[in-house]
C-alpha cells in the first residue's frame, strides 16, 4: 500500500497523468453505475471521455476505454514491454502497472477528460496521484474493513483521503459520522462540498428508473431506487464542473447508458447483480421486492473469501424461498462447501450446488411464474454466468 511506486512508474512513462483533466470517484457502493452516467452524459456532451474502472467483469480490457471502446490487446502488449524493466525493478503491483497504463493510454490518445474510479480505499489507492478537476464520493459503508479499518468512521477516513486541496467535492447523502469525516476534511482542504440533489418522485420499472431533481424529470436504463441516487450524483457533479450544461443534454446522455452485472436481466424473469457487501445486497432485495412484489426469490450467491458475510448475511435471512450456493472457475471465491457453512452458522439455509451453470440450470427448472430469480454476490462470476446464459461479450462496449 503506497503510492511512491505508481509516482515512480508514472514518472519513467513522462507523467502523463499531470497532463489530463481529471473526475475522481470513490466510495464503497455505485462507483462504477456513478462513472457509467457521468460517462454517458459527458459523451453526449461531445467530449472524448477515458474511463479507468475495476474489476473487469469478463475481460482485462473493459478497465481502460475510451468513449465506451475498450483498450485493445496491441496497445496493452507494447506498453507492458515497454515498462517491463521499470516493473520488475520497482516489484510493481497488478494495479500500479494497470493504473499507470490506463493514464498513459488516456493521454496517447488526447482524451478530454478522463473518469478515474479508485480501487480499494482512496488515501493510499494508486490512483491517488492524480490532481483531479472534481471529486465524488459515492456512498461509504462496510466493506474490506482488514484493509481499510474495523468501523466506518475509520474507513471514511481512508475514501476522505482522495479529497484534495483547493478542489471542490461532491458527495450523496451519506450517515451523519461518514459526513462529518468529509465535511472536516474537505475543510482542512479548503475544498468546497456539495450535497447531491435527492431524487423526488423515484419510480423504478422493468425498463428502468425515472426520477426528478432540479425540478426536471430524468430516466436511466439502469434498474432500482440506488440508481436514481446514482444518476443524482452523477448529474449533481456534472452541474459543478460544466455550468452551462442543460437538462436536455443530461436526459439524452442518461438513455444511453449501460452497465452490466447491475440488476441486469440475463433470462427470463433472472436477474444478476455485483452486490457483495451489507449495503449492495440490502439495496439489491429491496430492489427485487419494488419490482416484484408479490414474488418469491430464488437465489445462486458466491462471494470472495476475504468478504464479511455476518451482516451480508443478515440482509439476506429469511428473504429466498431456495438459495443455492456455489463458487466460480477463477479459484477467486469461497470454497463451496465453506460458504455453505458460514452461511448456515448465522441461520441462512442453503443448497450448495457445483457451480454457476448448475445453479442457473436449477433455477430456470424450479422458477415459476410466482418466483424471481437473483445471481448475486461477485464480478468474477460474470464470464461462467454469460457462457451459461449465452450473453455475447465480444466488443465489451460500454
Amino acid at each position: 500500500m503506497g503510492l511512491e511506486h505508481t509516482d515512480q512508474l508514472l514518472n519513467y512513462i513522462n507523467n502523463p497523468h499531470q497532463k489530463l483533466t481529471f473526475i475522481h470517484i470513490a466510495g464503497t457502493n455505485g462507483k462504477g453505475s456513478t462513472a457509467a452516467h457521468l460517462n454517458s452524459i459527458l459523451q453526449e456532451c461531445d467530449y472524448k471521455v477515458g474511463l479507468y474502472t475495476s474489476p473487469h467483469l469478463v475481460s482485462f480490457n473493459e478497465r481502460i476505454r475510451i468513449n465506451g471502446e475498450p483498450v485493445n490487446n496491441d496497445y496493452i502488449i507494447s506498453f507492458l514491454d515497454s515498462i517491463q524493466e521499470k516493473i520488475n525493478t520497482l516489484e510493481s503491483t497488478f494495479f500500479e502497472v494497470t493504473t499507470a497504463m490506463a493514464f498513459n493510454y488516456f493521454y496517447a490518445n488526447d482524451v478530454d477528460i478522463a473518469i478515474v474510479e479508485t480501487g480499494l480505499g482512496g488515501r493510499l489507492d494508486s490512483t491517488n496521484v492524480i490532481k483531479p478537476a472534481l471529486t465524488i464520493m459515492t456512498t461509504i459503508s462496510m466493506d474490506h474493513m482488514d484493509i481499510l479499518g474495523n468501523n466506518i468512521v475509520e474507513i471514511a477516513k481512508e475514501k476522505a483521503g482522495i479529497i484534495k486541496r483547493n478542489i471542490p467535492l461532491v458527495t450523496t447523502n451519506q450517515k451523519k459520522n461518514v459526513l462529518n469525516v468529509l465535511k472536516n476534511t474537505a475543510k482542512f482542504k479548503n475544498a468546497s462540498i456539495r450535497i447531491s440533489e435527492k431524487p423526488l418522485n423515484v419510480k423504478v420499472n422493468k425498463e428502468g428508473t425515472a426520477f426528478n431533481i432540479f425540478n426536471n424529470d430524468f430516466f436511466t436504463p439502469m434498474l432500482g431506487m440506488h440508481q436514481a441516487e446514482n444518476a443524482s450524483l452523477a448529474i449533481t457533479s456534472l452541474k459543478h464542473f460544466k455550468k452551462n450544461i442543460t437538462n436536455e443534454t443530461i436526459a439524452k446522455g442518461l438513455l444511453n447508458v449501460y452497465w452490466p452485472g447491475r440488476l441486469q436481466v440475463i433470462a427470463k424473469n433472472i436477474y444478476y447483480d455485483v452486490a457483495h457487501n451489507e449495503q449492495s445486497i440490502r439495496s439489491v432485495l429491496k430492489n427485487l421486492t419494488l419490482l416484484f412484489p408479490n414474488k418469491n426469490i430464488l437465489g445462486l450467491f458466491c462471494i470472495k473469501s476475504d468478504k464479511e458475510l455476518f451482516q451480508a448475511g443478515y440482509e439476506m435471512k429469511n428473504k429466498f424461498k431456495t438459495l443455492f450456493v456455489t463458487t466460480s472457475k477463477t479459484g477467486l471465491l469461497m470454497e463451496t462447501k465453506k460458504l455453505s457453512k458460514k452461511l448456515n452458522e448465522i441461520g441462512i439455509d442453503n443448497k450448495p450446488i457445483k457451480c454457476i451453470g448448475s445453479g442457473i440450470r436449477k433455477i430456470k427448472k424450479l422458477i415459476t411464474k410466482n418466483d424471481i430469480g437473483l445471481v448475486f454476490g461477485s464480478h468474477y462470476i460474470a464470464e461462467e454466468l454469460f457462457y451459461e446464459v449465452e450473453i455475447s461479450f465480444d466488443t465489451g462496449i460500454i
